[in-house]
């Protein structure tokens, strides 16, 4: 099928530059007025906008949107690259669900809950860290990071030595493009990424695992059940973006509750709201800069009332439908008591995130361990001074400066 190049005067320049950690204005208006609308992409000329939940919810799980028919072709998107047709991403079912369950068995909540003790562990090893060395400590740089890092490259079997330089292929392959990184340097950090997770995959061949990337080998090699395209893409794909993904979400939901310190004191007042806290977390604090990935119509669709022609690209933003007032009450305050907090922050349907389970572990444990260690942990420079990153996919500071006057032991 034939992506429509559609052009309209009237579409908006999208994604619209990111502020911190605020959520643009104009999708208020968006949601009230003109619920799906003509956007233009950096790449690949103009698409659909959905910003109501309802329509979010109802697109991602219709098998008439597929993502698959963006592979191999000039699709409207945030970054130069086109995408790739072995990626489990840019899949739709059953291919998709055919890679998602090999995957899911690593990250059901069962498995996940057997490595919460580890992932509390490097949490109390890190904060000690922190302590020792003395405020003002980075906490992105000694903590946020390696947190998720080091628990991501132990489940999959990435050697400790190496997990600096994987750091930094995927800190490269997160830029976007045009700004502030040539595409030419990402593709190439992709490329050693991937040949580098091609050599874990011919090591396991040689001595057998039981770490995830030896499962996915077992699975190729025994049962035929995904190519060797498909291997190294999953691998890498949840490597790269598994960590960094939970390595800014730690870092601003912590910068978010210093800079909301009611809700900061109920959370240490009640400790036992910190599952509802980082589930309130994740709905309030935006995390992509950049949009997500194009849906193509395979028919004509009305969605919100507008006719989607076939052919057509679709985009889905979570942010504007976690702030959609007909689904959450008072939207653009932070609760951490919030009930039925059905947000969207981890997507929805067949590409709900598959680390999901994981992802909620780590934050909890990361915040729960900070305000547990440290009493009266605060930002050691005024909020406006924290710098943020530029030209990524993700929104996160640049580094979070803290400070505390009393430090606990673990418990």
């Amino acid at each position: 099928m034939t992506v429509v190049p559609a052009v309209s005067a009237e579409a908006l320049p999208y994604p619209f530059e990111p502020d911190r950690l605020t959520v643009d204005p104009r999708f208020a208006a968006m949601r009230e007025k003109q619920p799906v609308s003509r956007v233009r992409l950096p790449f690949g000329g103009e698409a659909w906008l959905l910003t109501r939940y309802a329509d979010v919810r109802a697109m991602l799980v219709d098998r008439r949107f597929m993502r698959s028919l963006t592979v191999g072709k000039d699709a409207p998107r945030a970054t130069e690259a086109i995408e790739s047709e072995s990626s489990i991403i840019t899949m739709d079912p059953p291919e998709h669900s055919r890679l998602r369950r090999l995957v899911m068995k690593a990250f059901t909540p069962k498995r996940v809950e057997l490595l919460e003790p580890r992932i509390q562990q490097l949490a109390d090893e890190l904060a000690d860290g922190m302590i020792q060395a003395g405020p003002p400590v980075d906490l992105v740089r000694n903590f946020a990071i390696p947190l998720p890092i080091i628990a991501l490259c132990e489940l999959l079997g990435v050697p400790r030595e190496d997990r600096e330089k994987v750091h930094s292929w995927t800190d490269t392959m997160l830029s976007l493009s045009g700004a502030g990184q040539d595409f030419t340097e990402i593709m190439n950090a992709q490329r050693e990424l991937w040949g580098y997770i091609a050599g874990l995959v011919a090591e396991r061949r040689e001595n057998p695992t039981d770490d995830l990337i030896g499962a996915l080998v077992r699975a190729r090699d025994d049962e035929g059940r995904l190519t060797e395209g498909e291997l190294i893409d999953l691998s890498g794909g949840i490597l790269a973006v598994g960590h960094e993904t939970t390595a800014n979400h730690i870092a601003n939901l912590t910068y978010t509750l210093l800079t909301h310190p009611d809700q900061l004191a109920r959370l240490r007042a009640d400790p036992g709201l910190l599952p509802s806290a980082v589930e309130e977390l994740v709905r309030f604090v935006p995390l992509n800069a950049s949009t997500g990935f194009a849906h193509i119509a395979t028919e004509d669709v009305e969605i919100g009332g507008r006719l989607i022609r076939a052919g057509e690209a679709v985009f889905a933003d979570l942010d504007a439908a976690n702030r959609d007032a007909a689904v959450f009450e008072r939207p653009e305050e932070l609760d951490v008591a919030r009930p039925r907090n059905h947000h969207v922050g981890f997507g929805h349907g067949p590409h709900h995130c598959l680390g999901a389970q994981m992802a909620r572990v780590e934050l909890r444990v990361a915040i729960g361990t900070l305000l547990n260690r440290f009493p009266d942990l605060g930002l050691a420079v005024e909020p406006e001074e924290v710098p943020w990153l530029a030209g990524r996919r993700q929104r996160g500071p640049e580094a979070l400066p803290l400070t505390w006057t009393e430090a606990l032991p673990a418990r």
